[in-house]
Protein backbone atom coordinates (compact mmCIF):
# COMPACT_ATOMS: atom_id res chain seq x y z
CA UNK A 1 0.00 0.00 0.00
CA UNK A 2 1.55 3.33 -1.04
CA UNK A 3 2.29 5.62 1.89
CA UNK A 4 2.67 9.37 2.31
CA UNK A 5 5.94 9.80 0.38
CA UNK A 6 4.91 7.54 -2.50
CA UNK A 7 1.64 9.43 -2.87
CA UNK A 8 3.45 12.78 -2.86
CA UNK A 9 5.84 11.47 -5.52
CA UNK A 10 2.90 10.30 -7.64
CA UNK A 11 1.21 13.69 -7.36
CA UNK A 12 4.31 15.48 -8.61
CA UNK A 13 4.47 13.26 -11.70
CA UNK A 14 1.25 14.80 -13.01
CA UNK A 15 2.36 18.36 -12.22
CA UNK A 16 4.35 18.41 -15.47
CA UNK A 17 0.99 19.18 -17.10
CA UNK A 18 0.19 22.27 -15.02
CA UNK A 19 -1.44 24.87 -17.25
CA UNK A 20 -2.25 22.37 -20.01
CA UNK A 21 -5.93 21.93 -20.96
CA UNK A 22 -7.37 18.44 -21.22
CA UNK A 23 -8.26 17.52 -24.79
CA UNK A 24 -9.77 14.09 -24.14
CA UNK A 25 -10.61 11.76 -21.24
CA UNK A 26 -10.41 7.97 -21.38
CA UNK A 27 -11.89 5.73 -18.69
CA UNK A 28 -11.89 1.98 -18.38
CA UNK A 29 -15.10 -0.02 -18.09
CA UNK A 30 -17.80 1.96 -16.20
CA UNK A 31 -18.14 -1.13 -14.01
CA UNK A 32 -14.55 -0.83 -12.75
CA UNK A 33 -14.41 -0.51 -8.97
CA UNK A 34 -12.15 2.52 -9.23
CA UNK A 35 -14.95 4.45 -10.97
CA UNK A 36 -17.79 3.37 -8.71
CA UNK A 37 -18.31 6.87 -7.29
CA UNK A 38 -18.28 8.88 -10.51
CA UNK A 39 -20.33 9.38 -13.63
CA UNK A 40 -17.67 8.91 -16.35
CA UNK A 41 -19.63 10.85 -18.96
CA UNK A 42 -20.21 13.84 -16.69
CA UNK A 43 -16.58 13.82 -15.62
CA UNK A 44 -15.42 13.64 -19.23
CA UNK A 45 -17.59 16.60 -20.22
CA UNK A 46 -16.48 18.72 -17.24
CA UNK A 47 -12.75 18.05 -17.67
CA UNK A 48 -12.49 18.42 -21.44
CA UNK A 49 -11.07 21.88 -22.14
CA UNK A 50 -10.19 22.52 -18.47
CA UNK A 51 -6.52 23.09 -17.59
CA UNK A 52 -4.76 21.59 -14.58
CA UNK A 53 -4.22 24.47 -12.14
CA UNK A 54 -3.06 22.84 -8.89
CA UNK A 55 -2.62 19.60 -6.98
CA UNK A 56 -2.28 18.53 -3.37
CA UNK A 57 -1.68 15.31 -1.46
CA UNK A 58 -3.07 14.55 1.98
CA UNK A 59 -1.97 11.28 3.46
CA UNK A 60 -2.83 8.60 0.93
CA UNK A 61 -5.14 10.74 -1.20
CA UNK A 62 -4.66 13.36 -3.89
CA UNK A 63 -6.75 16.17 -5.33
CA UNK A 64 -6.09 17.65 -8.78
CA UNK A 65 -7.93 20.87 -9.55
CA UNK A 66 -8.78 21.96 -13.06
CA UNK A 67 -10.02 25.31 -14.37
CA UNK A 68 -11.88 27.50 -14.56
CA UNK A 69 -10.87 28.71 -11.13
CA UNK A 70 -9.98 25.24 -9.92
CA UNK A 71 -13.67 24.34 -9.74
CA UNK A 72 -13.18 20.82 -11.15
CA UNK A 73 -11.93 18.52 -8.39
CA UNK A 74 -10.44 15.17 -9.39
CA UNK A 75 -9.68 12.94 -6.41
CA UNK A 76 -7.43 9.88 -6.66
CA UNK A 77 -6.59 7.15 -4.17
CA UNK A 78 -3.92 4.71 -5.34
CA UNK A 79 -5.26 1.72 -3.41
CA UNK A 80 -2.84 -1.20 -3.23
CA UNK A 81 -1.31 -1.15 -6.70
CA UNK A 82 -2.18 2.19 -8.27
CA UNK A 83 0.46 4.28 -10.03
CA UNK A 84 0.45 7.62 -11.81
CA UNK A 85 2.52 8.25 -14.92
CA UNK A 86 2.98 10.98 -17.49
CA UNK A 87 3.39 9.51 -20.97
CA UNK A 88 4.32 11.20 -24.28
CA UNK A 89 1.67 12.44 -26.69
CA UNK A 90 0.03 9.70 -28.70
CA UNK A 91 -0.11 7.24 -25.79
CA UNK A 92 -2.65 4.45 -26.30
CA UNK A 93 -4.49 3.43 -23.11
CA UNK A 94 -3.49 -0.02 -21.89
CA UNK A 95 -5.22 -2.67 -19.84
CA UNK A 96 -5.74 -1.55 -16.23
CA UNK A 97 -5.47 2.13 -17.13
CA UNK A 98 -8.47 3.34 -15.13
CA UNK A 99 -8.18 6.96 -16.22
CA UNK A 100 -6.14 8.73 -18.91
CA UNK A 101 -6.22 12.50 -19.43
CA UNK A 102 -4.77 13.61 -22.76
CA UNK A 103 -3.53 17.20 -23.05
CA UNK A 104 -2.20 16.99 -26.60
CA UNK A 105 1.35 17.28 -25.28
CA UNK A 106 1.22 14.27 -22.94
CA UNK A 107 -1.08 11.71 -21.32
CA UNK A 108 -1.69 11.59 -17.57
CA UNK A 109 -2.27 7.96 -16.64
CA UNK A 110 -3.82 6.35 -13.56
CA UNK A 111 -2.85 2.68 -13.81
CA UNK A 112 -4.30 0.24 -11.26
CA UNK A 113 -3.89 -3.49 -11.97
CA UNK A 114 -5.60 -4.78 -8.81
CA UNK A 115 -8.45 -2.31 -9.02
CA UNK A 116 -8.53 -1.18 -5.39
CA UNK A 117 -7.87 2.46 -6.24
CA UNK A 118 -10.55 5.09 -6.41
CA UNK A 119 -11.52 8.02 -8.62
CA UNK A 120 -13.72 10.83 -7.27
CA UNK A 121 -15.00 13.94 -9.01
CA UNK A 122 -16.72 17.16 -7.97
CA UNK A 123 -17.62 20.46 -9.59
CA UNK A 124 -17.77 23.52 -7.34
CA UNK A 125 -15.71 26.28 -5.79
CA UNK A 126 -15.86 24.71 -2.32
CA UNK A 127 -13.97 21.54 -1.48
CA UNK A 128 -16.06 18.36 -1.61
CA UNK A 129 -16.68 16.41 1.60
CA UNK A 130 -14.36 13.62 0.51
CA UNK A 131 -11.51 16.16 0.65
CA UNK A 132 -12.50 18.63 3.38
CA UNK A 133 -13.21 15.82 5.86
CA UNK A 134 -9.66 14.42 5.69
CA UNK A 135 -7.43 14.68 8.74
CA UNK A 136 -4.78 17.43 8.66
CA UNK A 137 -1.55 16.45 6.92
CA UNK A 138 1.23 15.36 9.29
CA UNK A 139 3.35 18.03 7.58
CA UNK A 140 0.75 20.77 7.97
CA UNK A 141 0.05 23.27 10.76
CA UNK A 142 -3.07 21.36 11.81
CA UNK A 143 -0.99 18.40 12.99
CA UNK A 144 0.00 19.43 16.51
CA UNK A 145 1.86 17.87 19.43
CA UNK A 146 -1.13 18.53 21.66
CA UNK A 147 -3.43 16.73 19.23
CA UNK A 148 -1.10 13.72 19.13
CA UNK A 149 -0.89 13.60 22.94
CA UNK A 150 -4.67 13.68 23.29
CA UNK A 151 -5.09 11.00 20.63
CA UNK A 152 -2.58 8.68 22.36
CA UNK A 153 -4.26 9.25 25.72
CA UNK A 154 -7.67 8.23 24.35
CA UNK A 155 -6.14 4.99 23.11
CA UNK A 156 -3.86 4.45 26.08
CA UNK A 157 -4.09 0.64 26.10
CA UNK A 158 -3.55 0.23 22.36
CA UNK A 159 -0.06 -0.49 21.07
CA UNK A 160 1.65 2.61 19.76
CA UNK A 161 2.31 0.79 16.47
CA UNK A 162 -1.43 0.27 15.95
CA UNK A 163 -2.15 3.90 16.85
CA UNK A 164 0.37 5.23 14.32
CA UNK A 165 -1.51 3.36 11.60
CA UNK A 166 -4.81 5.14 12.40
CA UNK A 167 -5.41 7.42 9.43
CA UNK A 168 -7.77 9.74 11.29
CA UNK A 169 -4.73 11.19 13.11
CA UNK A 170 -1.68 10.03 11.11
CA UNK A 171 -2.82 10.21 7.46
CA UNK A 172 -0.35 8.62 5.08
CA UNK A 173 1.65 6.81 7.76
CA UNK A 174 1.70 3.13 6.86
CA UNK A 175 3.52 0.03 8.03
CA UNK A 176 7.11 0.84 7.13
CA UNK A 177 6.84 4.51 8.13
CA UNK A 178 5.43 3.57 11.54
CA UNK A 179 8.35 1.18 12.09
CA UNK A 180 10.83 3.86 11.01
CA UNK A 181 9.30 6.42 13.38
CA UNK A 182 9.34 4.08 16.38
CA UNK A 183 12.91 2.97 15.69
CA UNK A 184 14.13 6.57 15.54
CA UNK A 185 12.16 7.45 18.67
CA UNK A 186 13.53 4.41 20.52
CA UNK A 187 10.04 3.12 21.34
CA UNK A 188 9.10 -0.56 21.28
CA UNK A 189 6.12 -1.01 18.92
CA UNK A 190 4.05 -2.92 21.50
CA UNK A 191 4.30 -0.08 24.03
CA UNK A 192 0.83 1.04 25.22
CA UNK A 193 0.19 4.44 23.66
CA UNK A 194 -0.88 6.02 26.94
CA UNK A 195 2.37 5.12 28.69
CA UNK A 196 4.44 7.54 26.60
CA UNK A 197 3.33 10.56 28.58
CA UNK A 198 3.38 14.16 27.41
CA UNK A 199 7.12 14.24 26.67
CA UNK A 200 7.01 10.95 24.79
CA UNK A 201 4.02 12.09 22.74
CA UNK A 202 5.82 15.32 21.82
CA UNK A 203 8.88 13.37 20.72
CA UNK A 204 6.70 11.04 18.64
CA UNK A 205 5.10 14.08 16.97
CA UNK A 206 8.53 15.49 16.13
CA UNK A 207 9.81 12.19 14.70
CA UNK A 208 6.67 11.61 12.60
CA UNK A 209 7.20 14.99 10.94
CA UNK A 210 10.95 14.44 10.57
CA UNK A 211 10.54 11.02 8.91
CA UNK A 212 7.73 12.28 6.67
CA UNK A 213 9.78 15.27 5.45
CA UNK A 214 12.85 13.12 4.82
CA UNK A 215 10.83 10.45 3.02
CA UNK A 216 9.37 13.05 0.65
CA UNK A 217 12.86 14.40 -0.06
CA UNK A 218 14.33 10.97 -0.81
CA UNK A 219 11.48 9.29 -2.67
CA UNK A 220 11.95 8.44 -6.33
CA UNK A 221 10.83 5.84 -8.85
CA UNK A 222 12.94 3.20 -7.08
CA UNK A 223 11.56 4.10 -3.62
CA UNK A 224 15.17 4.09 -2.40
CA UNK A 225 16.18 5.35 1.02
CA UNK A 226 19.63 5.71 2.66
CA UNK A 227 21.34 2.69 4.21
CA UNK A 228 21.19 4.50 7.56
CA UNK A 229 17.39 3.99 7.64
CA UNK A 230 15.66 0.98 9.18
CA UNK A 231 13.65 0.80 5.95
CA UNK A 232 16.71 -0.37 4.03
CA UNK A 233 17.21 -3.39 6.31
CA UNK A 234 13.78 -4.36 7.63
CA UNK A 235 13.21 -7.18 5.11
CA UNK A 236 16.80 -8.42 4.79
CA UNK A 237 17.38 -12.03 5.78
CA UNK A 238 19.48 -11.75 8.91
CA UNK A 239 19.05 -7.97 8.81
CA UNK A 240 20.77 -5.92 11.47
CA UNK A 241 20.11 -2.52 13.00
CA UNK A 242 21.96 0.21 11.05
CA UNK A 243 22.52 2.07 14.32
CA UNK A 244 23.83 -0.56 16.74
CA UNK A 245 24.30 -3.73 14.66
CA UNK A 246 21.90 -5.90 16.71
CA UNK A 247 19.80 -8.51 14.92
CA UNK A 248 16.39 -7.10 14.06
CA UNK A 249 13.22 -8.61 15.53
CA UNK A 250 9.93 -9.20 13.70
CA UNK A 251 6.45 -10.05 14.86
CA UNK A 252 2.82 -9.17 14.17
CA UNK A 253 1.86 -6.08 16.18
CA UNK A 254 -1.19 -3.96 15.52
CA UNK A 255 -2.23 -6.48 12.89
CA UNK A 256 0.83 -5.82 10.74
CA UNK A 257 4.23 -7.43 10.34
CA UNK A 258 6.48 -5.21 12.44
CA UNK A 259 10.25 -4.81 12.54
CA UNK A 260 12.27 -3.28 15.39
CA UNK A 261 15.65 -3.35 17.10
CA UNK A 262 15.43 -5.05 20.51
CA UNK A 263 18.49 -3.13 21.71
CA UNK A 264 17.49 0.37 20.57
CA UNK A 265 13.79 -0.22 21.34
CA UNK A 266 13.65 -2.30 24.53
CA UNK A 267 10.26 -3.48 25.73
CA UNK A 268 9.00 -1.62 28.75
CA UNK A 269 8.49 -3.61 31.91
CA UNK A 270 4.95 -3.82 33.11
CA UNK A 271 4.34 -2.40 36.52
Amino acid sequence: MPELAEVEHARRLWDVALGEPVTSVHTSSPHARALREVDPDAMREALTGAALVSSEARGKQMAFRFGPGGSRWLGLHLGMSGRLRAEPAGYEPARHDRLVLDTGRRALVFHDPRGFGRVRFHVGDDAPAWWSSLAPSVLGVGFTAAGVAAFLARRRRTSVKAVLLMQERFPGVGNWMADEVLWRAGVHPATPAGSLGEAGAAELWRVVRRVSRAAVEHIGDDWGYPATWLFSHRWEAGGTCPRCGAALSRDTIGGRTTCWCPRCQPARRRR
